[in-house]
């Protein structure tokens, strides 16, 4: 386990005159002035963040500030800032991604940092997690050689597999990478489309791409790619073989069927890891067609040496309208599956008092 960070900020606690029961004013006081502006932020923008986010109050002078409001949220506040002056202190960037993922660690942890410890390391950059479910989820790729990422779109599960792909090729810990995904197509079928295989399939597979020229230079990857270090490919083509040495990543596994699904996981072989990730809300397969994914997570829930990892609209980490557009999706999502049990119960009632007319 991580241990806790420890900064030069110091911390000093207490009452506040008048302050209503369960609030507190907290004072923290920083070593170096130059990192207290940085972490202040121009304007003192993470500042203003950080007050909205917890409903505190932050007087910020020089190279101290004093936090007032709700004990939780004050000491979130405290576990948060002191998290980011580490980061500053390590030579690391605080930006507004960086405030907000160290919000969101202290609120959902009671304050415990230990998760933003964590960091994958690539050629370009090192990536924390933005998240406890986001950390859990770097742990159990560490530990487990099949891990399911489960949740909606912008919790950082394709992005964060990569990276850990992208970890274990540079330190030599596995030979190759494989990222696949299912073709689905959203009304237009492969053939049709011009060009070889590879440009038909290419748009596809983009998202793959764009994260691993994220992780590495773009001349690295291209050579990578050359060399059959990394290997970018849709489904299909992983019939018919064993992945020895590899780190397998399938995308968007929603989209498999039930024996697209049983295929790639038994490709599985020895001295690799196998991450699969998707959104069960999302399914774009033809009607009345089962999701693999669904069907692995319900025959695999009890297996030993698998993970399951279950994100939510809390984990989300891009533009924070679309964890509210997750959020206003399952509302509805919910409200038509009450309405269609509620439709059906009354169908049932009304087949009821037919048999009872007849007889």
């Amino acid at each position: 386990m991580t241990p806790p960070l420890k900064t030069a900020a110091r911390k000093t606690s207490k009452k506040s005159p008048g302050a209503k029961n369960g609030e507190i004013s907290a004072r923290m006081v920083f070593g170096e002035n130059n990192l207290a502006l940085q972490l202040f932020g121009p304007h003192h923008r993470n500042i203003a963040q950080i007050e909205k986010k917890l409903e505190v109050a932050v007087n910020a002078r020089g190279n101290e500030l004093t936090i007032s409001g709700d004990m939780e949220a004050v000491n979130a506040a405290r576990a948060a800032l002191d998290e980011l002056y580490g980061r500053l202190e390590r030579g690391q960037e605080v930006e507004r991604e960086e405030v907000d993922a160290a919000l969101r660690i202290a609120i959902q942890n009671g304050g415990d940092m230990r998760d933003a410890g964590l960091e994958i390391v690539t050629r370009k950059r090192n990536i924390s997690p933005r998240s406890p479910r986001q950390a859990a989820y770097i742990r159990d790729m560490d530990a487990h050689e099949l891990v399911f990422g489960l949740g909606p779109a912008g919790t950082g599960k394709t992005y964060l597999a990569v990276a850990k792909a992208v970890e274990m090729l540079i330190k030599g810990e596995v030979d190759r990478i494989i990222l696949s995904r299912p073709a689905v197509e959203a009304g237009e079928q492969l053939g049709f489309l011009p060009g070889d295989m590879r440009e038909k399939v290419d748009p596809y597979l983009r998202p793959l791409y764009d994260a691993l020229h994220d992780m590495m230079p773009s001349d690295q990857v291209a050579k990578r790619l050359d060399r059959g270090e990394i290997e970018v490919a849709p489904l299909a083509f992983m019939r018919g073989r064993t992945l020895f040495n590899a780190f397998v990543i399938l995308d968007e596994a929603q989209n498999t069927t039930a024996v697209q699904m049983k295929m790639f996981l038994t490709r599985l072989g020895e001295n690799s890891r196998m991450v699969v990730t998707g959104d069960l809300s999302q399914v774009d397969l033809p009607r009345g067609i089962r999701s693999g994914l669904r069907d692995a997570v319900e025959i695999l829930k009890d297996a030993k040496g698998v993970s399951f990892l279950h994100f939510t609209d809390e984990d989300v980490v891009r533009h924070h309208l679309v964890a509210e557009i997750v959020r206003a999706y399952d509302k509805a999502e919910g409200r038509r599956h009450a309405a269609a049990r509620y439709e059906k119960a009354q169908n049932g009632k009304k087949g009821d008092a037919g048999d009872g007319d007849d007889g």
